[in-house]
């Protein structure tokens, strides 16, 4: 293998140890939840999810577990945003 590569190999693996490094702008993804998949995007710092609770109230479990898990790449603003208060 070539030693070029190598390095490269070894600096990746320092990196993935190191997730702050990336920040997270834009995203979609597919959430395999209990009951269906569901599309969750990022996208200028809100999060959406085509699941009935992320209609109905703003959030969802799917879009808080990606919050969760992707934390320390997340700007402030999408790691922490709040539901959507919704009129009834």
């Amino acid at each position: 293998m070539n030693s070029s590569i190598i390095g490269k190999i070894e600096k990746a693996q320092r990196y993935e140890h190191e997730p702050e490094r990336v920040s997270i702008t834009s995203m979609e993804a597919t959430f395999h939840g209990e009951h269906s998949d569901y599309n969750v995007s990022l996208a200028q710092n809100h999060w959406k999810c085509n699941c009935s609770t992320y209609s109905a109230y703003g959030t969802c479990s799917h879009a808080m577990a990606l919050q969760r898990i992707l934390s320390k790449m997340l700007t402030m603003e999408s790691r922490s945003e709040s539901p959507v208060q919704h009129e009834t």
